[in-house]
């Protein structure tokens, strides 16, 4: 492969540029989840837009409608869909990222400005979205900007869909990829998603398998307002009361979910699943030290991963509607709202999970005999995904790995969710593999989060490599 060589090397004669690229995009406060900076939003996918069409893409503006948030009507941000080479005789890869990130703010605890881009002594890039997900973006458009300056076609044809919602919820997302399975999508052979991270921070992984989540908001309701404590405190029910209790019996100490049947579903553990935990680059020293506290439940780091990965969990979030402020109040709410989420895993139906939670939450909640009123809403359902390693574009990615990082890759599955992953599975019928450029300690939604450098450069060669991999891999040898 001498045009991997050439592009090898000249990657590693643009890392400094690459740097400042990065920089450019990071001062971008393309924040979605805050009503303010949505024209930041918009303009950076305007940026992503214009920086492929200059390189000769045929890009798309997708505007997939509009959204209430903090009170306001806003277009919600375009989804930009492109296509970089139209050769008949090559395979079609498309890509997947998004230009949003979460929200941040130096008294946060940044050690920096979150949107300006600083690169400490040790070769951390630290700034906001530099690891999720402005890095990984970035990569597929240097990796084709440097082909093109080194003279070099890509191996394949490169289809992309770059949305500025994910860290909102994708919303739209979802029906813009079944309309445009079939038009814009026509063609491709597989897909490619760089939105995720090593298990840990030396070894490079493919990842196969995602868990879904099922939220909840579980609210009580009592007087028709906030009551004086000293009045009426010990004469009423009380909402908060009420609510703490049924907090209390989703889940155990030990992680346990309480909720009768939510286990029945279940895919059991094989031996075969159980050689997959062997020789992964995950230990509970490393994770106590991400932690900054070793509160780590399990004490064989197996049974970490697999509460991680591939069983059921269930977190609670916080409280609506209680006192928060610092200082003293005595009140008693009238209406509180608690929020929790369920990770399901391979076969749990979130339609199945979502009668079971309300079903139990009901029996408990009549065993109180309380004359408040309670309610269980499901605000979203996403389900898991998972994909067998053995299938060829995985094979590619791993071949790739193998040659920028001359290991063999991790295969592993990650605890949070990207919907959009089944969603392009479904939709396009074709597999969808996970290729992380990021570390496990970057800190993704963190204060700090950052990109190591070496992940940065090394990334770009390996999103070129797949490439090439899958150039001259045989995707129909399943």
């Amino acid at each position: 492969m001498a045009n991997v060589e050439k592009y090898f090397k000249l990657v590693d004669q643009s890392q400094q540029q690459f740097i400042e690229t990065l920089r450019e995009v990071v001062a971008i406060p393309s924040v979605s989840g805050d009503a303010s900076k949505r024209s930041e939003v918009i303009r950076m996918g305007e940026w992503l837009q214009a920086r492929w069409e200059a390189l000769g893409a045929v890009c798309k503006r997708v505007e997939p409608g509009k959204q209430n948030l903090e009170g306001t009507e806003l277009d919600l941000p375009p989804i930009i869909l492109g296509q970089y080479g139209n050769d008949p005789t090559k395979k079609t890869v498309l890509v997947y990222g998004h230009y949003d990130v979460q929200p941040a703010l130096l008294s946060d605890g940044w050690e920096t400005d979150p949107f300006t881009l600083v690169e400490k002594p040790d070769g951390r890039l630290v700034g906001r979205g530099s690891t999720d997900d402005k890095g990984p973006v970035l990569g597929w458009l240097l990796c084709a900007e440097t082909h093109k300056q080194a003279g070099l076609e890509l191996p394949v044809n490169l289809k992309f869909c770059f949305e500025g919602m994910e860290e909102s919820g994708s919303e739209g997302l979802d029906q813009v990829v079944v309309d445009e399975a079939d038009k814009w999508f026509r063609g491709t052979d597989v897909v490619c998603i760089s939105d995720n991270y090593w298990l840990g921070t030396n070894k490079p992984c493919l990842t196969h398998g995602l868990r879904g989540v099922s939220y909840f908001h579980l609210q009580v309701e009592g007087p028709g307002a906030d009551l004086h404590s000293g009045v009426f405190g010990g004469t009423v029910h009380e909402p908060m009361v009420d609510l703490v209790h049924l907090l209390s019996k989703l889940v155990d100490s030990k992680g346990h979910i309480q909720v009768p049947g939510i286990y029945d579903q279940v895919m059991p553990v094989t031996e075969e699943e159980e050689k997959t935990y062997e020789g992964l680059e995950f230990s509970h020293e490393a994770l106590a030290r991400d932690l900054k506290n070793d509160i780590i439940i399990h004490k064989e780091e197996r049974d970490t991963l697999k509460h991680r990965w591939r069983f059921p969990t269930l977190s609670i979030h916080g409280v609506e509607g209680a006192f928060h402020s610092t200082g003293d109040k005595t009140v008693i709410p009238a209406k509180v709202r608690g929020k929790f989420s369920l990770r399901t895993v391979p076969n749990m139906e979130p339609a199945r999970v979502s009668k079971l939670v309300t079903k139990y939450l009901n029996d408990e909640f009549a065993k109180l005999n309380s004359k408040n009123t309670m309610r269980v809403i499901e605000t979203h359902g996403g389900r898991w995904w998972y994909s067998s390693p053995n299938h060829p574009n995985f094979m590619a990615g791993a071949a790739a790995t193998e040659k920028v990082y001359g290991v063999k890759p991790d295969l592993t599955r990650e605890g949070g969710s990207i919907p959009v992953t089944l969603t392009f599975e479904e939709a396009l019928g074709v597999n969808v593999l996970l290729l992380p450029m990021g570390a496990a300690d970057d800190g993704a939604h963190s204060i700090n989060e950052k990109l190591d450098r070496r992940n940065f450069i090394q990334g770009i060669k390996l999103l070129g490599c797949y490439l090439y991999e899958v150039a001259q891999t045989d995707l129909t040898a399943v």
